[in-house]
């Protein structure tokens, strides 16, 4: 195995569980099991769209870490490496299943009649304002932590998330459901910087908006 690479963004905890692993030791692989077996799963279900052939995604995935592992030369985090061969194995996997998500004729970019945000909340062409807001996103300040918290506003946002179209969905769930940067993501999925970006702003804008109206609509029960 080569040494890692200076600069690289494996971690010293990353490189003793590597370490463990390559040993065998079991409960090594039990804990990065743990750690990523959520994320590989909701990664798999971007591509394939199925769960249970995300799950024998996984699974085939787990077999290819394992098979790789004196392979891996710690250029990146042992997660980011994990997930990229999730992401070989669901892409191939989707295109045997005919699942395949339309990334590449970047889904969600072009939509037609759906303005990621409704055009009367900004002020009309000839007003002194022009294109700023005439109904800005609500301030969230006046509303309770434990509320903005709960496990109702929590399912609000996952119901909002799965309702986005398919390119959008996958992108805003591997950078603010998973944490993930761009660049990740970008290489994940397949897209370049500037269309990872439009549909993360996209994405953010309707599920904002999806919670807005959810907010106001449980102050006006209260």
């Amino acid at each position: 195995m080569s040494a890692p690479v200076a600069g690289s963004a494996i971690s010293a905890d990353d490189l003793e569980l590597l370490a463990r692993l390559r040993r065998g030791d079991e409960a090594a692989f039990t804990q990065l099991v743990e750690r990523l077996h959520g994320s590989m799963l909701r990664l798999a279900m971007v591509h394939v769209g199925n769960r249970a052939v995300a799950e024998e995604v996984v699974q085939d995935a787990w077999v290819g870490v394992l098979a790789q592992l004196g392979r891996f030369e710690g250029r990146s985090s042992l997660r980011t490496w994990v997930l990229r061969i999730v992401a070989n194995r669901a892409r191939t996997r989707a295109v045997r299943e005919r699942r395949t998500l339309p990334f590449s004729s970047l889904d969600g970019l072009d939509e037609p009649g759906r303005p990621a945000v409704e055009p009367e909340r900004f002020l009309p062409a000839g007003h002194r304002w022009a294109g700023h807001w005439a109904s800005p996103p609500r301030s969230w300040g006046d509303v309770p932590e434990e509320r903005l918290l709960s496990a109702e506003t929590r399912a609000e946002v996952e119901r909002a998330i799965q309702l986005l179209a398919p390119a959008q969905r996958a992108v805003i769930t591997l950078r603010d459901v998973e944490g993930m940067t761009a660049a990740e993501t970008c290489e994940l999925l397949g897209l370049t910087e500037g269309n990872q970006r439009v549909l993360l702003h996209r994405a953010r804008s309707r599920v904002r908006r999806a919670l807005e109206r959810y907010l106001d609509e449980t102050e006006v029960g209260r």
